[in-house]
């Protein structure tokens, strides 16, 4: 199994959202999800907790791909723009720094247009218990 189906099927909460990881590299990873009436909030636009697990969900993978058990223990998330009905939202995280205990991230959430919706800081803590996979996709 590649680490884009097992987190595509082990991550139960962001698969029961309909986010879904579409690419993981070396160092990167995308995630998308497409906005439906459940994922609105008493606004009327996309809850922040969807685009939160969107970005979480990039940031597992990128975290993951190492072959270790990474857990995140730290993030923050910034919302610059509301996610419409109808968007296509997705996250991609890039790996900042590959520490061998704390690895740190960046992840942008963008919707179908290129327009920053949110951006999001992940620090992580990595564990010495494998996480396994065959390979990235």
């Amino acid at each position: 199994m590649t680490l884009l189906e097992k987190l595509n099927t082990t991550d139960r909460f962001a698969n029961s959202i309909g986010a879904r990881l579409t690419e993981i590299r070396e160092g990167y990873s995308r995630a998308e999800l497409t906005v439906e009436e459940h994922h609105l909030n008493g606004g009327g636009v996309c809850q922040g907790g969807v685009m939160y697990t969107l970005a979480d969900l990039a940031f597992a993978a990128v975290s993951n791909s190492h072959g270790l058990l990474t857990l995140g223990i730290n993030n923050s998330i910034t919302f610059v723009k509301s996610g419409m009905l109808g968007d296509t939202i997705v996250a991609e995280c890039t790996e900042q720094v590959n520490h061998h205990k704390l690895p740190y991230c960046d992840i942008k959430v963008t919707n179908q247009n290129g327009e920053l919706l949110a951006i999001m800081t992940g620090l992580a803590y990595r564990m010495k218990k494998e996480f396994e996979y065959d390979t990235l996709m």
